[in-house]
């Protein structure tokens, strides 16, 4: 998640790509996800690789899927992982109503099976509907984790 007051970093923005180290990443399932920021960074959505901690797909618009959708991931970020100016929910600190943060699609897929623009991006899709309740527009309050072997 990228941030733009960082208290581990004198409350300066400190972006998602910085914070996750340099790679290779593997989900749950042992699946590389990426083998370096570049890679990881031209990744779009997948159900395959971007899984939950128990190697499941999340719940999003790919065939078969469980409802209701929650591929909306909260990262605050661009395409390329650096923080969205006013796309983190304060930080991650406010629950206004009147507040949105930049979710991905952790499946790549959007509304009517849409895959290509924004759609399949799985750090920065579209805005949530707002930083009070995540549910709307497919969310449910997950974060991807980057964890170093």
């Amino acid at each position: 998640m990228s941030a733009e007051r960082d208290p581990d970093n004198n409350n300066n923005p400190t972006d998602a790509r910085s914070r996750i180290g340099n790679g290779p990443w593997y989900n749950a399932n042992g699946l590389m996800v990426g083998k370096d920021l570049d890679d990881l960074h031209a990744r779009r959505g997948n159900p395959i690789l971007f899984v939950d901690e128990r190697g499941q797909p999340v719940p999003g618009n790919w065939p078969g899927s469980p409802k209701p959708t929650e591929h909306d991931i909260l990262t605050g970020s661009t395409p390329e992982g650096t923080v969205m100016v006013g796309k983190t929910c304060n930080s991650w600190t406010s629950q206004a109503s009147d507040v949105q943060a930049r979710v991905g699609h952790s499946d790549g897929i959007g509304l009517g099976g849409n895959t290509s623009g924004s759609s399949g991006s799985w750090n920065a899709s579209h805005d949530n509907q707002s930083c009070a309740d995540t549910v709307p527009r497919g969310g449910s309050g997950r974060i991807y984790c980057f964890a170093a072997k």
